[in-house]
């Protein structure tokens, strides 16, 4: 499907996607907060696990742990907040900019 202005049903539109990279950026911080905190909380378990090879084993288990919730986080906090943007940029926020007559206009609904 071709995105067209409905004003002047002109096929030279330019889309902005503000609020996607916003929320995404937002969703990303977030996720990856909340995924280094659950892997801290069960750092526990992994110090454990871990103590078998001795306090370098217990170092490494923490560290990994952290770092990997944290990616993992992240990642799919970017994703959550990038649909969210994309539904915002497409059916709230006037992001839609006709290159011919400069109309301004959402997707309908």
């Amino acid at each position: 499907m071709s995105l067209q202005c409905p004003r002047c049903h002109s096929p030279k539109v330019a889309s902005f996607h503000h609020a996607m990279k916003i929320t995404a950026a937002v969703g990303a911080a977030g996720g990856a907060a909340r995924g280094v905190s659950a892997a801290l909380a069960g750092g526990q378990t992994g110090a454990a696990i871990g103590a078998i090879a001795g306090p370098v084993g217990i170092a490494i288990g923490s560290v990994s742990g952290a770092i990997i919730g944290g990616l993992v986080g992240g990642v799919s906090g970017c994703a959550l907040g990038a649909q969210l943007g994309d539904k915002l940029d497409r059916h709230v926020l006037a992001n839609n900019l006709c290159l011919l007559c400069g109309h301004r206009f959402n997707l309908p609904a």
